[in-house]
């Protein structure tokens, strides 16, 4: 199957990355390089590209969407995770960067390959491995979590009223076989929501498969553990534009946007600071970015997403 990923907020998200011709980016998140392409497109032969992807599949076909620029711009694809950023661009010899773009969650590539075992609408192995090489997939997940486990994920990154009740249900139905394709995983949960709520609430597997997706590949923490890091990568006006999809992603980016803004942690009735803790720049989208009701009309998976971009002061 070819990669096709349709990228959304494509002129925001260049806009909000201020490109210098000369400056040196990374995309932490390259997939089929939508946002690369633009990028790469605006960089002089003295500027320079880093994309970073986990999935053998994105890096292929962005290696090979992104060949027409390879006379012109020093290209390097690395297969790691966003989260080891920091040892890539050591491992290049790269100290700063001038912009750094994430685009979080699943590629269109990712849902519609239904052997990747993310979709809820065709009947396939339960895997939602962003990393292949990684060793557990959702299948073991949904076998080996305790109930009260399953209800926590669902509950805290499903946010999914029933969350209780489908975990209950997906332990019932363990019990009596493994369950090991996201058929067998969709019937457990439907037999845990009533049925008027399944005619009007959209499909019912959708949160339980979005939270499946988030605890097998540690989403959430390795976002949150990520954005100090990437700032203290950026040279002086350096920019950090991050596309969220979940309200759980977009809140950790917000709140970590404006720490790094104003860490300061004494009193407010403190008349100087003393804790020394000094801002390290500015958030430069002062609301999320969102995308128009044309983009959205023409990508209907665009219409959770939000930008935010900070800028390095230093």
């Amino acid at each position: 199957m070819e990669f096709k990923h349709k990228s959304v907020l494509l002129e925001e998200t260049i806009e909000s990355l201020d490109i210098k011709p000369d400056g040196i980016y990374v995309d932490g998140t390259l997939g089929g390089a939508g946002h690369a392409f633009e990028v790469c497109k605006r960089l002089s032969n003295k500027g320079r590209f880093i994309g970073i992807d986990q999935d053998v599949d994105a890096i292929a076909a962005a290696s090979k969407r992104l060949e027409v620029y390879k006379d012109k711009v020093r290209i390097d694809i690395v297969k790691s995770n966003y989260h080891e950023i920091a040892d890539v661009l050591a491992n290049l010899g790269v100290d700063k960067v001038d912009g750094i773009l994430l685009d979080i969650g699943v590629s269109s590539y990712q849902l519609d390959n239904a052997e990747r075992g993310f979709t809820y609408k065709v009947d396939a192995p339960l895997d939602m491995r962003m990393d292949k090489s990684n060793p557990v997939t959702a299948k073991d997940i949904i076998n080996g979590y305790s109930e009260m486990e399953l209800f926590r994920v669902i509950r805290d990154y499903g946010e999914d009223k029933f969350a209780k009740n489908i975990a209950k249900h997906i332990v019932m139905a363990r019990n009596k076989k493994e369950i090991e394709t996201t058929g067998e995983l969709i019937d457990a949960i439907r037999a845990a929501i009533p049925a008027k709520i399944q005619a009007t609430g959209g499909h019912p597997a959708k949160k339980t498969f979005q939270a499946i997706r988030i605890e097998l590949n540690k989403e959430l923490e390795v976002l949150e553990d990520s954005i100090d890091t990437m700032i203290d990568l950026l040279n002086d006006n350096g920019r950090l534009s991050i596309i969220t999809f979940h309200s759980l992603e977009d809140r950790i980016v917000k709140n970590k946007f404006r720490e790094n803004e104003n860490p300061c942690t004494c009193p407010k009735n403190f008349p100087v600071c003393v804790c020394g803790k000094k801002t390290k720049g500015k958030v430069a989208t002062r609301k999320p970015i969102i995308p128009s009701d044309e983009e959205i009309d023409e990508n209907k998976r665009s219409k959770s997403s939000k930008l935010r971009a900070f800028q390095r002061i230093v």
